[in-house]
């Protein structure tokens, strides 16, 4: 206990009209990396995912397997932030992020030696389950290492750092896969599992939280079982190209019912795991659903762009990794740039602004064909990582605002897990839809082939033209690139039009000004 009195102590800011210590810019730089890996392994399978899919090179992987393999981390990391948050508040912040660490170290080297598809997202599961652990610990022990005058940096940086990774983890996978086999990318994880635990027990706070809260076991298993219920639906009614047919609307029906009672659940226990009456507040709703909606199109954009780059364009890993890379000019930009702005024009029209700009980089895809150069490209992955970088930071210093101090853990959890599931749900969804309208447009193109052979091939532009291939019939490729051109260009506006309506929800809760000394809306 005296070491941790010590730990707390040696982190604390002395003098609050100081700048920050260099011992808090390294607290700082651990929980940093900590959340840059946990975002890392959010993007770095994406440009692996044809790879995977290559039966030789790879697992042989379904597209089905493939959009699991990504939710499957995404959805286990934003359903158990709720229980990450609790546990972090009753056992302590460093604990449990140690802990999580543990988890995520070892499930990176079982993902990175999966001899199966289906072992790999079982692993990657696991890798999710100690991130629910880490994320909701970054964000509360931030709030202890820096005061008010400071935190709202920390924070931005803190929130930058998750859409570099974003932007660098397709980067590191590419470099990774040109020379070595594809569970290298999880082994990267090992070495930063190492770095932050050293880190962690030097530089930041060990102080175990005085309030002890219940767990709330319904609350988890409601959550769970009812997004992975709708996640489920939505990944299967894309892929058989079918919506009416009872799995997929009783899996959607029971999932949305499921939430309902989960919400339920939550409103009459005493101690929940994820406090729905804190989305009384305006303010916490509106910046929790653009958070999601934000990530929604981040997601499920990177989803498409590896197959336009490695399938349309014919790319290396490598080449697709530093081709999305211009993403991460935006964020760097958007995210300390927000601050700034925040100060002048204020939070609504700022990440209102934000979430237009980055609602125009998700719609132009619309504007790329199989034939277009990589400049105007480059044009809409700035603007979207300009927009992400810009909204996120504000989100989350609004978020964090109107907690009391006893719910910082509970409360990142919220913050994190509405990414989370705006991400899990950005690619079931346009995943889906580029799915159902690839296999409409191909389809009628595969006539004359045998029904067995026209059926494997509409699955995916990969399966497609793996039958060209073999059939010695180049214009099968060509139809496989149109179709899955098109496609791209219906998920496009779906992302967009998800972007849209974050805004339009900025602008409407933050229209009342917030008393800073209680979080509290005034008016």
């Amino acid at each position: 206990m005296a070491a941790q009195n010590t730990a707390t102590t040696a982190a604390a800011p002395a003098d609050p009209s100081r700048s920050p210590t260099g011992r808090q810019w390294l607290a700082l730089s651990v929980l940093v990396l900590s959340q840059l890996a946990v975002w890392l392994d959010n993007t770095v399978l994406n440009v692996a995912l044809t790879t995977l899919a290559d039966p030789d090179d790879g697992l042989g992987a379904s597209p089905k397997q493939l959009q699991w393999s990504i939710s499957s981390y995404t959805l286990i990391f934003a359903v158990l932030l709720f229980t990450g948050g609790v546990l972090a508040d009753r056992y302590g912040h460093r604990r449990l992020l140690l802990t999580g660490m543990l988890i995520f170290g070892a499930a990176s080297v079982w993902a990175a030696y999966a001899r199966s598809a289906e072992e790999l997202i079982v692993a990657r599961g696991v890798m999710g389950l100690g991130s629910a652990l880490i994320m909701p610990a970054t964000l509360a022990l931030i709030a202890q290492v820096f005061d008010e005058r400071h935190r709202a940096m920390a924070i931005a940086i803190w929130s930058g750092s998750s859409g570099i990774a974003i932007a660098t983890g397709p980067m590191i996978s590419g470099a990774i896969l040109d020379h070595f086999w594809w569970g290298a990318i999880f082994l990267v994880n090992v070495p930063i599992v190492v770095l932050c635990a050293v880190g962690s027990f030097v530089y930041l706070p060990g102080a175990v939280a005085k309030v002890r809260k219940k767990f709330d076991p319904l609350g988890v298993l409601f959550s769970t079982a009812g997004l992975f219920a709708v996640v489920w639906g939505v990944i299967e009614g894309g892929h058989r190209n079918d919506w009416t047919g009872p799995a997929v609307l009783g899996s959607l029906a029971g999932g949305a019912l499921l939430v309902v009672v989960f919400v339920l659940v939550e409103l009459r226990v005493p101690s929940p795991g994820f406090d729905v009456r804190l989305f009384r507040n305006l303010r916490f709703t509106g910046a929790s659903v653009a958070v999601m909606l934000t990530f929604f199109g981040v997601n499920g954009s990177m989803y498409y762009t590896s197959f336009y780059l490695q399938g349309v364009h014919g790319q290396t890993p490598l080449e697709c990794g530093l081709s999305i890379a211009p993403v991460a000019l935006g964020v760097l930009f958007g995210a300390p740039l927000s601050a700034r702005l925040v100060r002048l024009h204020g939070e609504r029209a700022v990440v209102t602004c934000a979430m237009l700009i980055a609602t125009v980089g998700f719609f132009g895809y619309v504007f790329l064909d199989e034939h277009s150069g990589l400049g105007l490209f480059w044009v809409f992955l700035v603007l979207q990582g300009l927009g992400m970088g810009a909204a996120v930071a504000p989100t989350t210093e609004a978020i964090m605002a109107v907690l009391p101090a006893d719910r910082t853990g509970a409360g990142s959890a919220v913050n994190n897990s509405m990414r989370q599931i705006g991400g899990v749900l950005g690619v079931a969804v346009l995943g889906s839809v580029l799915a159902g309208v690839y296999r409409n447009e191909i389809t009628p193109k595969l006539d004359g082939l045998s029904p067995a052979a026209a059926d494997a091939a509409a699955e995916s532009p990969e399966a497609t033209r793996v039958l060209a291939d073999r059939l010695s019939m180049p214009r099968l490729s060509d139809f496989a690139d149109e179709g899955f051109v098109h496609a791209m260009h219906v998920a496009a506006v779906v992302g967009a039009a998800a972007a849209v309506v974050g805004a339009a929800i900025i602008w409407w809760t933050f229209r009342r000004p917030v008393d800073s000394k209680h979080g509290a809306e005034r008016g």
